[in-house]
């Protein structure tokens, strides 16, 4: 093939990786019942001043399913970090006992894992419209070659083909998900 098309080929196929990276990324953000450190992956603690993300200024561990404890490095930091756990609005209500915080995970209602569910393939169909804008994109570039027209067509196809492995792919990680939530 031509290594013009190799590359546009190769640039779709990158964009189409970022946008399920994202997606894996955000899935693992939605609680599925059961305590998970990833759950606080996007707290952010006010640490002198900035914003830090609490992963870097505490250890964050999980002794059982429905309990996350919160241990900060130092312990100056404990009411920073629980006021950071709150601004976050998870839906946590954090104990402070002067050395840690331990959040209890509360069982999920069935109207939160609806909420959760509807959450999630938000996130896939997010997910879905990058890997489409990144096919178009490539497509775009492909009308902008100087090759023939069979080379075009080629091209297109093998860009559609990746664009149908992707999809499925985000439709199976969705699907795993929402049974994960969905399970009582």
């Amino acid at each position: 093939m031509n290594d013009e098309l190799d590359f546009i080929l190769d640039t779709a196929k990158e964009a189409m990786a970022n946008a399920m990276a994202h997606l894996e990324k955000e899935l693992r953000t939605i609680r599925a019942g059961k305590a998970t450190p990833s759950m606080l992956t996007n707290v952010q603690v006010d640490y002198y001043g900035a914003q830090t993300p609490l992963s870097q200024i505490a250890n964050v561990s999980t002794p059982d399913a429905r309990t996350i404890t919160i241990q900060p490095w130092e312990k100056n930091m404990l009411q920073e970090v629980e006021k950071a756990i709150m601004i976050a609005n998870l839906g946590f209500n954090p104990m402070n006992n002067g050395d840690i915080i331990i959040i209890n995970v509360p069982a999920l209602t069935e109207e939160r894992r609806r909420e959760l569910a509807k959450q999630a393939k938000s996130e896939a169909e997010h997910a879905k419209v990058g890997i489409r804008n990144a096919r178009k994109d490539a497509n775009n570039e492909i009308k902008k070659t100087d090759v023939s027209d069979d080379m075009k067509k080629i091209s297109e196809a093998d860009i559609q083909i990746l664009t149908d492995n992707f999809v499925k792919e985000i439709d199976e990680k969705f699907s795993v998900k929402e049974k994960e939530i969905m399970k009582v």
